[in-house]
């Protein structure tokens, strides 16, 4: 069983940060990508941020320059640091993990519960 744990969301103020952090855990042979999606109320998910396990990043245009991918291989951990937040950043952000795990050696993506993230005054 693998589980991904969110955490670092809240509520702050339009031109402030947050820290989130995702930690996988549980039968994890390998990971080859750990990604943050998030999901506004009305719109569809979108992939906000992704980090292979070798350090190749990219990120969403509406993001891009605000907000920093990064990660710790060796605990599992993806983390994303966002700067300068607009009300529009608003959103529940998923943790993605896309991994190998050690039941059956099976490649498949696992998904956070979610966090909640709230820009405003």
């Amino acid at each position: 069983q693998v589980q991904l744990v969110e955490s670092g969301g809240g509520l702050v103020q339009p031109g402030g940060s947050l820290r989130l952090s995702c930690a996988a855990s549980g039968s994890i042979f390998s990971i080859n990508a750990m990604r943050w999606y998030r999901q506004a109320p009305g719109k569809q998910r979108e992939l906000v941020a992704a980090i292979t396990s070798g350090g190749s990043t990219n990120y969403a245009d509406s993001v891009k320059g605000r907000f920093t991918i990064s990660r710790d291989n060796a605990k599992n951990t993806v983390y994303l640091q966002m700067n300068s937040l607009k009300p529009e950043d608003t959103a529940v952000y998923y943790c993605n993990a896309n991994l190998r795990n050690t039941v059956g050696f099976m490649t498949q993506d696992y998904w956070g519960r979610g966090t909640q993230v709230t820009v405003s005054v």
